[in-house]
């Protein structure tokens, strides 16, 4: 893994911004995993800005996203098809016919799942994954327990997790308790993945992630991997790491390398 510890939520997300830029102007036609929820909202603003000030051109890009809950239309405002429509496909120049958030009303999920993991081969797997992480550590929904070679699937949600995303909702009742996500294994065969965490409830999670053992309590983990993940944190979602000067050091290494002083 390679670590970046930027200043603040802000500055993280427009490093992470600068690499999704960088691949869709190398690779017109890159294949994006994208996830939803608070934590990578400044990154869609700052691609929402690229395409309209910059021209970073999304109309050859196609989309899969992780998840969605059960049983929520597209049209409702806490679905996870809203969510993008909303914070990014409405924005940009991306076909929409291009962009797949998984179903939640479908009516055989296991057939469905199957589905979805052949879309994206099919497409040609996902060049670059968008993560967030849960409290306790999950990806997508792939909650604590959740196997590490586990594929598209309809998951039950953690009671954590339904606390956490009770703001949404207005209540806990009011959160779906299914939901369908691509599994961990489906996320570790993506080419790159940019893990995305900011602010101090996200340390512990990010400390068992990337310096704790791989664990199927930890689902995050299991990047630990993967050939190629970045993870980009603000300085609170960094603070639990032990080898934080370690990371600053490669980092340094990083900037000297690509300014010349190091031949």
């Amino acid at each position: 893994m390679r670590v970046i510890i930027e200043p603040s939520a802000e500055l993280g997300s427009q490093r992470a911004a600068s690499i999704v830029a960088q691949l869709v102007r190398k690779k017109p036609r890159a294949i994006l995993g994208l996830a939803t929820g608070g934590t990578p909202l400044k990154l869609y603003q700052e691609l929402i800005r690229m395409h309209q000030s910059e021209g970073l051109d999304f109309s050859r890009v196609t989309s899969f996203n992780l998840d969605e809950y059960v049983g929520l239309p597209p049209t409702h405002p806490q679905s996870y098809r809203h969510f993008m429509t909303e914070n990014l496909f409405r924005h940009v120049n991306i076909d929409i016919r291009n962009t797949h958030v998984p179903d939640g009303r479908a009516l055989d999920y296991e057939t469905y799942g199957s589905q979805y993991e052949a879309m994206i081969e099919e497409a040609g797997g996902i060049d670059l994954q968008i993560l967030g992480i849960g409290r306790d550590g999950h990806i997508a929904f792939n909650e604590p327990g959740s196997s590490l070679g586990s594929r598209t699937r309809l998951k039950t949600l953690a009671p954590e997790t339904i606390r956490d995303n009770a703001r949404f909702f207005g209540t806990e009742e009011d959160v779906p308790r299914l939901a369908i996500t691509m599994g961990v294994g489906t996320i570790l065969e993506s080419k790159k993945c940019i893990l995305l965490a900011f602010g101090k409830d996200k340390a512990e999670a990010i400390a068992a992630t990337v310096e704790g053992p791989v664990t199927a309590q930890v689902t995050g983990s299991a990047l630990q991997f993967h050939r190629d993940v970045v993870v980009i944190l603000d300085e609170e979602s960094a603070s639990q790491l032990q080898r934080r000067s370690y990371y600053d050091e490669v980092e340094e290494a990083h900037r000297r390398l690509q300014s010349g002083e190091v031949k």
